[in-house]
């Protein structure tokens, strides 16, 4: 039996051509819908980093000005630690700073400094004189007044005052607080170094040796330019690293 199609050939090529063309429209819509996406996602993360960027750029002006500001302290702190440095040495013939720094320098390994007070009492210089009756006592007493008027000029002020210095720390063992103490007898600021007190001290698990010393400030101390920038170079961990 044959087949016959009834339906013009011109009709179903119209068909096939309309079906292809929608198929095409479609895809072509898919593939702009797809393309719309993507480059609307890209402006978003666009758009995020350049928020990101300027969040950053802010912070980082910020931290800049902070760090200008630290650093403009930082110099007036030095400014100011240096003119008071200036003024100590113009007033005291050893700076408390330059005793710091030699504390400090003469430290053994594991030794630490807790506690530190500078006293400066006068020097009484009447000293009692026996005597047998009122005549010697008032002769003594007319040659006592006028040898203090003739010392009166010559003597120096800074020869009237003791400076005692009080010494409280920490160390491992009393090794280390005779190591120090061996230091600081050696040392050509102080005198008369002597230990007040050493105990048993506990942290946590660790036992150690909490100690108090007590010296004097030598009397005829003169620092050089030399000395001072000797102390000042081996003072590590001292205010001179500023």
């Amino acid at each position: 039996m044959v087949d016959v199609n009834f339906v013009p050939e011109d009709y179903a090529q119209n068909n096939e051509s309309r079906r292809t063309n929608f198929i095409y429209l479609v895809l072509f819509a898919v593939l702009m819908t797809a393309l719309g996406g993507s480059f609307a996602a890209v402006k978003i993360r666009q758009r995020a980093c350049i928020a990101n960027e300027e969040l950053v750029n802010k912070r980082l002006a910020e931290m800049q000005e902070a760090i200008k500001q630290f650093e403009e302290l930082q110099a007036k702190r030095r400014e100011m630690m240096k003119t008071a440095l200036t003024t100590a040495e113009l007033i005291e013939p050893v700076p408390r700073s330059i005793l710091l720094a030699s504390l400090t320098n003469n430290l053994p390994t594991g030794v630490s400094l807790s506690d530190l007070k500078l006293v400066q009492k006068q020097i009484k210089q009447n000293a009692s004189v026996a005597t047998t009756s009122k005549y010697q006592a008032t002769q003594a007493q007319k040659r006592s007044q006028q040898e203090d008027q003739q010392n009166a000029a010559s003597v120096n002020p800074e020869k009237l005052v003791e400076t005692h210095i009080n010494i409280g720390g920490v160390a491992p063992s009393d090794l280390q607080v005779a190591a120090y103490i061996k230091r600081l007898t050696g040392s050509s600021l102080l005198d008369n170094v002597a230990l007040v007190e050493s105990k048993e001290y506990k942290v946590e698990a660790t036992t150690l040796r909490q100690f108090k010393l007590t010296a004097m400030l030598r009397k005829d101390v003169h620092l050089t330019k030399e000395d001072v920038e000797g102390i000042r170079s081996k003072a590590v961990n001292s205010i001179w690293n500023f």
